[in-house]
Parts: C-alpha cells; sequence; structure tokens
C-alpha cells in the first residue's frame, strides 16, 4: 500500500518534487499503461489544488481519446489541432492557458473551467498522448505548473504511453 501526502506548507517546487517522487514510486514496477495514468490522475488530483479536472488524453487512430481521469465526464474524442488538447498534440508543444474563453476554438466539457494547462506525452519523439489539468480559477496554471508537470510527464512517458 502506497500512502503519499501533499505537504501543506510545501513551496511549487517542493510540491512538484513530491508528486514525481509519488508518480515514480507508483509507477515504477506497474507496466500498464491505463493503471499508471489512472493512478498518476490521482496523485494530481490530490497533490494540486483548486482542479476540477486532471486527466490524460491518449492518441488512437489519429485523433485524442478520454483516458483516465478526476474530475466530472469528458469529451471522449478530440481531433489534433481543436481545442486546448488537440493543439498540444498537434503541436508537440505545452499550452498554458490563463482564459480558456479566449482561446480560439476551446472544447468547454465543462463550463466552470476557466485555466487550462495541457502538456504533450512523447514517446520516441511522438506524441503519445497529452496530460490536461483544468481549473475554475483564471489564471491558475503559470510556468512553475509547467515546468513540474513537464518533468512529470518526462518521468513517467514511457510508463503510460
Amino acid at each position: 500500500m502506497f500512502d503519499f501526502a501533499p505537504t501543506d506548507t510545501a513551496d511549487k517546487a517542493t510540491l512538484y518534487a513530491d508528486l514525481l517522487f509519488a508518480a515514480d514510486a507508483l509507477t515504477r514496477d506497474e507496466p500498464d499503461q491505463v493503471a499508471n495514468m489512472a493512478n498518476i490522475a490521482a496523485l494530481i488530483w490530490q497533490y494540486l489544488p483548486d482542479l476540477n479536472w486532471a486527466g490524460f488524453y491518449r492518441m488512437v487512430g489519429g485523433e485524442l481519446v478520454l483516458g483516465p481521469f478526476q474530475g466530472k465526464p469528458a469529451c471522449i474524442r478530440i481531433p489534433l489541432g481543436r481545442g486546448v488538447c488537440g493543439t498540444a498534440a498537434a503541436t508537440g508543444e505545452t499550452q498554458l492557458v490563463a482564459d480558456v474563453h479566449a482561446f480560439t476554438g476551446h472544447i468547454a466539457c465543462d463550463a466552470a473551467s476557466a485555466s487550462e494547462i495541457v502538456v504533450p506525452v512523447m514517446v520516441d519523439g511522438m506524441v503519445v498522448g497529452v496530460l490536461d489539468l483544468d481549473s475554475p480559477i483564471a489564471a491558475r496554471f503559470d510556468s512553475d505548473d509547467a515546468q513540474g508537470l513537464k518533468a512529470l510527464v518526462a518521468r513517467i512517458s514511457t510508463r503510460i504511453g
């Protein structure tokens, strides 16, 4: 059994270091990609405050398909280049969006979402999915979140994709 918990007084750097440690420990010896995505989504939900959605979309047949997540039911399929997730998958670049309502083509799975960050999951130079986090707070995510989430995805990418 694992018993991970964020430190209430941790700064962002410490919080992401602790999250990375927990994610590494949970996925290191587990070969099932879906189980690993599920545990990572649960860890993110537990560690990061002010989220209303956290999870994965997997690349299947040239489009993004919903994977394990925490939050309300979500869009099942997202074409490449459409919305924040589709843009991250098409470009291979992290999308940090302070105001989703100002993002052209935003897909509103949850009307309460105000900001979003999407990190592409890359394996052997190919996008195999994306990690998507939404918040009901505008400008919830910053460059520290982007850096922490990129490090997380880099560590676990081959375990989930």
